[in-house]
């Protein structure tokens, strides 16, 4: 499979150089030039796969150039091995919906599920080529997490993780910064996650620097989360097994999730509607309702890793909108980076419709949600998949209704415990860190001093 960047289809590249490069240098996304759509007859004979196999199947036409299958067969095998549930994700039923748990990964977040599998592509790619890498990524709370647990150890490659001091939940900040591998370094910025994210998007520009630490990218802007994604809304699909439309409700920030959900259904699976569920950071609900994306300060709620007002993913879906027009994919971009906003044009906003529904919930709804469905159904929801099940419940529609549980509520006791008294566990295996010294440098939202700090570490090692 070929791929192309969303700012400049002429030139392609191979899902090898889309891994490694996470950007396109002209700062587009990479999307396939051709996408797999599946009949009828292949989706059922897909339909009773174990998760690990569905994987294989699924996200090998991706990666054909890159491995063999029976080299993919061994990195899915290896990647889901330190799951907690033997098929991965688990699917339970509350009420007239279903909860598709996604945390029961080595770091209770959904990001396990394509974080693992990215870590032995990378230990793939750099023991064929023996080579150097350095990964370095930006997180809310949960994809540095996921991006450590995923890549510590491994020789040939670092890892430095930038969050937002002092606006990531205690337990997100412990899962990263007690982790004592000599290629981990954790970064706390004096700013936000788009400060963050900002930061890493002006090193990956900085061509002499980028280059000079052969540097790479694990954000959700990387094809390969992409593709790791969709496995579970196939995976999903096939459990439901009755006639009725499906709908998946998302709660996303950077639309990274659901975009996956989105690629599904190009890919041909019947999927009806994706519900775009966000908190009060509600720049994607304001873009698929009203048709104005522009970022908006961010506030700070109880679902941290959803407090962005950058979505980095929807440059692939505006790139759909624009009948794959690279060139006016391009000056809406730059139109974003200038002005601060796009209004998205009615024939468009139809388009969006076709497959987006969207909701927003405020501080109050969420911690409501939590308690009511604790109440009715004896659930703790964490704070994100709170606003998946909400804003599912605000829309109100027909079908078989599933809801993405991202994370574990252990990772927001403080907002568990006000909602509803409880103070949720960490399981067995992970409450050592509560104990663990932390290591982490603070440093200021500065690309001068932050590339610094890299250089400096990289001497060290």
């Amino acid at each position: 499979m070929k791929y192309i960047s969303t700012r400049d289809n002429s030139k392609e590249y191979s899902f090898e150089e889309v891994f490694i490069k996470g950007l396109a240098d002209d700062g587009g996304l990479f999307i396939p030039k051709k996408i797999k759509k599946y009949t009828t007859e292949e989706l059922n004979s897909l339909s009773n796969l174990s998760y690990q196999d569905l994987a294989k199947k699924i996200i090998f036409p991706f990666i054909g150039d890159f491995m063999t299958e029976a080299e993919l067969s061994l990195i899915v095998d290896k990647s889901y091995s330190s799951f907690r549930k033997d098929n991965v994700v688990d699917l339970i039923k509350i009420g007239d919906a279903k909860i598709l748990e996604l945390f029961h990964g080595p770091t209770l977040a959904f990001k396990d599920i394509a974080m693992q599998l990215l870590g032995n592509f990378y230990e793939y790619y750099l023991s064929k080529n023996s080579k150097q890498i350095n990964i370095i990524v930006a997180t809310s709370g949960d994809t540095g997490a996921a991006a450590i647990d995923a890549i510590k150890g491994k020789e040939n490659i670092n890892i430095f993780v930038l969050h937002p001091h002092n606006k990531v939940s205690q337990v997100q900040r412990k899962i990263m910064s007690t982790v004592k591998e000599k290629n981990v370094f954790n970064i706390a910025i004096n700013g936000n996650f788009d400060d963050c994210q900002n930061l890493v998007k002006a090193m990956f520009a900085d061509k002499e620097f980028s280059n000079s630490i052969n540097m790479s990218g694990v954000n959700s802007i990387n094809w390969a989360r992409i593709i790791a994604q969709a496995v579970y809304y196939f995976y999903t699909y096939f459990q439901i097994r009755d006639d009725r439309l499906v709908n998946f409700s998302v709660p996303t920030g950077n639309f990274g999730d659901v975009y996956a959900g989105y690629l599904s259904k190009k890919m041909g699976l019947p999927i009806n509607k994706l519900i775009v569920a966000t908190n009060q950071n509600d720049i994607l609900h304001r873009a698929i309702t009203n048709g104005k994306y522009e970022a908006e300060t961010v506030i700070e709620t109880n679902s941290p890793s959803m407090d962005i007002q950058i979505a980095s993913n929807f440059e692939r879906l505006i790139y759909d909108l624009n009948d794959f027009n690279d060139v006016e994919t391009g000056n809406v971009m730059k139109k974003i980076k200038e002005e601060g906003k796009y209004i998205i044009p009615k024939d468009k906003l139809q388009k969006i419709s076709n497959d987006f529904l969207s909701e927003n919930m405020s501080e109050t709804e969420v911690l409501n949600i939590i308690k009511d469905v604790h109440n009715r159904y004896n659930v703790i929801l964490d704070p994100h998949s709170a606003i998946g099940f909400g804003a599912l419940k605000k829309i109100n529609i027909e079908g078989n209704n599933i809801v993405l549980a991202t994370a574990h509520p252990c990772k927001f006791p403080d907002a568990i415990d006000k909602s509803i008294g409880i103070k949720s566990s960490l399981p067995n295996e992970l409450q050592y860190i509560m104990n663990e010294k932390e290591n982490y440098d603070i440093i200021s939202n500065n690309i001068n001093e932050t590339q610094k700090y890299i250089k400096e570490k990289l001497q060290w090692n």
